[in-house]
């Protein structure tokens, strides 16, 4: 498809736009109070974190104890049974292919959306050193990107936010639809694991009204695509530009960018729990592992959410919680490294 917007008039020769960008005097992050409700917030995810940590170790501690085993022994026979060598092997080259898929995915919505001059060569520097940042928080990482386009193409933080929010939604439709598709054929996988929630109910109303939401809310964008960009309302927020420029066939293209990188996640988890002897099929990933990426995405420390789903959704191996600790520290580090090799580039890009 070919892109939409013009081509850039040279970097740094364009007036420098404001739309929004805040006032010099406007509180910062650091400076600003925070509500009291962002202390309660935290509190119950801090909560509801340990809650889901609890509920993990005592299942682990009924599976050692039909073992005549403690739990610390149980999890240190399961980690010493893994071939950790077949695992590296497995894990490092998956690291880079997503890498690679997810820069390709974000470079194509920044040309969209943003600035169509943009090479992909540049956007691998700065896609990697983000992942730095993103040990720290998430949102500090997306500000390498944000920066980067306001340095080199002008384009105000504010309309780079809205393309990391399209992003965003489709990555949370891009599991929905994976594991809609996996469910539909492995239904009697999804009864079988809704013996302490019932996700076999849960599940497909979530889907349902994810179907229904998606094309409303692109009518709802689209009516708004011609109108003014400075005027009021919700859709005419520059946080939200990049659903008002975009076409279905967007929506689309993100999803299909982004698909091998499932696809690769599910090969990847099923050899990855048979190497710590765990049984596991090709249509259970299918079905279970998008799932599992939506409850890593909830608003809880360790990502508790994914922890305590893994459990559920294989009864007869409590310890798969430890394992998913494991994948998602092994990938966030291996992850962070590809972006220090990255650093002098990165850094040469930002700062000249």
């Amino acid at each position: 498809m070919s892109e939409q917007q013009p081509e850039e008039q040279g970097e740094g020769k364009a007036p420098p736009r404001t739309e929004g960008v805040p006032p010099s005097n406007a509180p910062t992050g650091a400076e600003a109070k925070r509500s009291p409700w962002s202390w309660v917030f935290r509190a119950a995810t801090w909560i509801a974190a340990a809650a889901c940590f609890w509920l993990v170790y005592t299942r682990i501690e009924a599976a050692a104890a039909r073992q005549d085993a403690t739990a610390f022994e149980y999890l240190i026979d399961f980690f010493a049974g893994a071939d950790w060598v077949l695992w590296l092997a497995v894990m490092m080259p998956y690291s880079v292919f997503f890498f690679l898929v997810d820069s390709h995915a974000t470079w194509r919505v920044i040309r969209w959306f943003n600035a169509s001059g943009l090479r992909f060569g540049h956007m691998l520097p700065i896609r990697a050193s983000a992942y730095i940042l993103s040990l720290v928080n998430e949102q500090v990482g997306k500000g390498a990107m944000t920066l980067y386009l306001l340095k080199r193409h002008n384009t105000p933080g504010w309309e780079t936010l809205s393309s990391m929010i399209f992003l965003g939604l489709m990555e949370v439709y891009q599991l929905l639809m994976f594991s809609a598709i996996g469910v539909a054929l492995n239904f009697h996988l999804l009864q079988e694991a809704s013996k302490l929630l019932p996700l076999d109910w849960i599940f497909p109303i979530i889907l349902a009204v994810a179907a229904i939401y998606l094309p409303i809310h692109i009518a709802w964008f689209r009516a708004g695509a011609n109108g003014d960009e400075d005027g009021p309302g919700l859709r005419n927020k520059p946080l939200l530009r990049a659903f008002r420029r975009a076409r279905p066939i967007h929506y689309l293209l993100v999803v299909l960018f982004k698909a091998p990188n499932l696809l690769g996640a599910v090969v990847v988890y099923t050899v990855a729990l048979e190497l710590f002897q765990v049984q596991a099929s090709l249509g259970q990933m299918l079905a279970f592992l998008p799932v599992i990426f939506l409850a890593a995405a909830l608003p809880l420390p360790f990502h508790a959410g994914a922890l305590l789903l893994w459990t559920v959704l294989f009864p007869d191996y409590p310890e798969v919680g430890a394992f998913s600790l494991v994948m998602h520290t092994f990938f966030v580090l291996f992850n962070a490294l590809i972006g220090v090799l990255f650093l002098p580039k990165a850094n040469k890009e930002l700062f000249g």
